[in-house]
């Protein structure tokens, strides 16, 4: 509990109207999309980056905790408060397009600003901001460099570390920091700003992201690639990549979405279905998205596609992309709680990987649907359990932690997009050695040697 003389001295910071401790407030901040839930002390509003660095030199001071927190929409608690303390909210204030430079193909935003916001006012002047993750209509810009977040179009555009040419950003100490520059070369310096990126604000807060905008593609199809079984699909990833393809993006549904598809949506599939690859091709002219289709089309069928599907019409791309909107929600009919994981490898050991992780899932007697972002590596692997049954979740996060093995030693990581947080904290172990967590827990130490930002995380010290 914060003495309540600490309430009072952030009150007088920042505005009494910027600081809470009331049960509602108490509960609303307690928890993120893996609904896990811990309370924090209190919950502040900075209005500008001088509000943060004084709320940093106070809390500094006296050894209180702050968590930042954006949206609160992540997948492995990285805006829980672990340790209690402060919730630093940037949503309410900071939440700004400051600029769209035209000239530069640049964004100045403040943190909270919503990732679709920034989609439709770049769009709006003819640019495109690519990163595109899944909460694209409520995450934050700043929680998405704070996770280095992926998205669907990760295939072509790469992910959000892509994008951040420069950040400002506060130290626990309450010093203002600026890291990279607007310019498109810039190696002066340490990589300050690559360090922060995806750090889960366990080493400072941001307050200002310059984010990289490119021209905005004249055209855009999308594709259906229907295959017998999983491994021709997975097969069909790597070697159309390699045939020249370029997709935006190519996603993947195994055998078992497919079914939960129909099963529980109704969505008409084709009756002998095993997987599926559904994704985007764009480009400045109608040639070179035609192009990319007949590079796509010909290399699925030569892996074992038995059909390939084309969009022509908005209503036509959206029908074959509601299928991939609702893998999520449909694959319950195999178990009331989905332990998923984001897992990545390289592409050409997609086939193997899977194989090997349905394996896993069969040794424990649990389904295991997979979907996510093949063209990338990135494959969310679901393993179903009862939610009520502590015996099965107990077995759930052992074969969890045999799938982690399986993708290290695969040469994959533990994490292509959610991040670590505090679920995946176990595991680092398993990622990266000795030596590796020590030069982590130096850095972390370089930044905040008193602990106060987000402790806990990414296997840091509580």
């Amino acid at each position: 509990m914060l003495d309540p003389k600490h309430i009072k001295s952030l009150k007088d910071l920042v505005g009494e109207e910027n600081v809470f401790s009331d049960k509602a407030h108490m509960i609303a901040y307690s928890y993120d999309a893996t609904r896990t839930r811990f309370e924090p002390d209190a919950v502040v509003f900075p209005r500008d980056e001088e509000d943060v660095s004084r709320i940093l030199v106070y809390c500094n001071h006296h050894g209180i905790v702050i968590t930042p927190r954006g949206a609160g929409s992540g997948f492995t608690g990285g805006a829980l408060p672990t340790s209690g303390g402060i919730i630093l909210a940037m949503e309410k204030h900071m939440n700004k397009i400051l600029e769209i430079d035209m000239e530069n193909m640049v964004a100045v935003v403040q943190p909270g600003v919503i990732n679709m916001d920034l989609q439709k006012a770049a769009e709006e002047v003819g640019l495109f901001y690519p990163p595109d993750p899944a909460s694209e209509e409520y995450s934050t810009l700043g929680g998405n460099v704070s996770e280095n977040a992926g998205g669907m179009r990760a295939a072509k555009y790469g992910i959000t570390k892509d994008y951040v040419m420069a950040l400002r950003a506060v130290r626990p100490n309450g010093d203002i920091i600026r890291a990279g520059k607007r310019t498109i070369k810039d190696v002066a310096g340490y990589n300050v700003a690559g360090i922060l990126i995806a750090s889960e604000g366990t080493l400072a807060v941001l307050t200002e992201l310059t984010l990289k905008l490119i021209p905005k593609p004249n055209f855009t199809k999308a594709y259906m690639g229907i295959f017998p079984s999983v491994d021709d699909a997975m097969n069909a990833v790597f070697k159309s990549l390699a045939a020249g393809a370029n997709p935006v993006a190519m996603e993947f549904m195994d055998d078992l979405v497919v079914q939960a598809l129909k099963e529980k949506l109704g969505i008409e599939l084709p009756e002998d279905a095993g997987a599926l690859l559904i994704g985007d091709v764009d480009g400045n002219v109608s040639e070179e998205v035609e192009f990319q289709l007949e590079i796509l089309e010909r290399s699925f069928k030569e892996n074992g596609a038995q059909d390939f599907v084309i969009a022509h019409t908005a209503k036509e791309r959206d029908k074959l992309w509601y299928a991939r909107r609702n893998a999520s929600p449909s694959i319950t009919i195999f178990g009331s709680k989905k332990l998923n994981e984001d897992i990545s490898v390289p592409r050409s050991m997609l086939p193997e990987a899977l194989k090997r992780i349905y394996e896993i899932g069969d040794r424990y007697g649990f389904k295991v649907p997979c979907f996510g972002h093949a063209g990338d590596g990135n494959i969310h692997v679901n393993v179903m359990v009862d939610g009520s049954n502590e015996k099965q979740l107990e077995e759930g996060h052992k074969a969890i932690k045999e799938i982690f093995e399986l993708v290290v030693e695969m040469g994959g990581t533990l994490s292509g997009e959610h991040g670590i947080g505090t679920s995946k904290a176990p595991f680092m172990d398993i990622a990266f050695n000795d030596a590796e967590l020590t030069l982590f827990r130096d850095i972390k130490k370089a930044f905040d040697p008193n602990n106060i930002l987000n402790p806990g995380k990414m296997g840091l010290p509580n």
